[in-house]
């Protein structure tokens, strides 16, 4: 029997695995995620999406847009890999392989909105991520970003429970479950609410629709966080 070749998606798989309870969580949660997206936006079979960060792992619990949206034909996904999987997954969706930290191949306002599903925490320091988002609100009207909240009672990628409320005690649990790379900033950047407006207000010319929680719904510790922004009226 052969071996799939490993992706670059494969290492945010760790902890949801096929058919395990992580994932059926997952499920779950991204399912309440694709709800607000499409509560708090005017979608139909003209809006275009660009969904940036989409996976090559094919699992149930990814790609939440590509999964839920029911007009796949105007959707484009960009991805780090090279696209097998998830061409074979969705075919009527375009895919475009994109470089991390590299301009978007699109002109300025392509897309109507731009998606990001837990990438935000992922791309390498506080600059990228300003520089990330600015560069979706290049290329679309409106930008809809989710991310796992810091303060849910579990660490996403590694299941630790509340040590990661705090860097140090997060490094310190890292180090010693043998999850180090988790710990360092350009692999993960835990993130919160406060995190997420921080952003937004330093970009010019933003207004912040809405900050919120979801996911599994618990308050301030929900496991995810959204936030909708677009540009402002001339």
């Amino acid at each position: 029997m052969s071996i799939p070749a490993p992706t670059v998606d494969d290492r945010y798989y760790e902890v949801a695995r096929p058919n395990s309870l992580s994932e059926r969580v997952m499920i779950a949660a991204r399912d309440r995620m694709y709800n607000i997206f499409a509560a708090l936006h005017d979608i139909n079979g003209e809006t275009t999406i660009l969904d940036v960060g989409v996976s090559d792992v094919i699992t149930n619990g990814d790609n939440m847009i590509e999964r839920r949206h029911p007009f796949p034909a105007v959707i484009t996904a960009a991805g780090l890999g090279d696209g097998a999987g998830f061409r074979k997954a969705f075919p009527q969706i375009s895919y475009v392989q994109v470089q991390p930290g590299a301009p978007l191949p699109f002109t300025d306002r392509h897309f109507k909105i731009a998606v990001s599903n837990a990438v935000l925490e992922h791309v390498g320091s506080y600059q990228a991520q300003q520089a990330f988002v600015e560069e979706l609100l290049r290329v679309a009207d409106k930008v809809f970003l989710t991310v796992p909240n810091r303060y849910f009672f579990v660490e996403h990628h590694t299941l630790l429970p509340l040590l990661h409320w705090t860097k140090w005690s997060f490094r310190a649990a890292c180090k010693l479950t043998g999850k180090d790379k988790w710990a360092q900033d350009t692999n993960l950047i835990l993130m919160s609410a406060s995190r997420l407006r921080e952003i937004a207000l330093r970009l010019p010319g933003t207004a912040i629709s809405k900050i919120g929680y979801t996911g599994l719904n618990a308050g301030p510790f929900s496991s995810n966080l959204y936030m909708s922004i677009s540009r402002r009226s001339d």
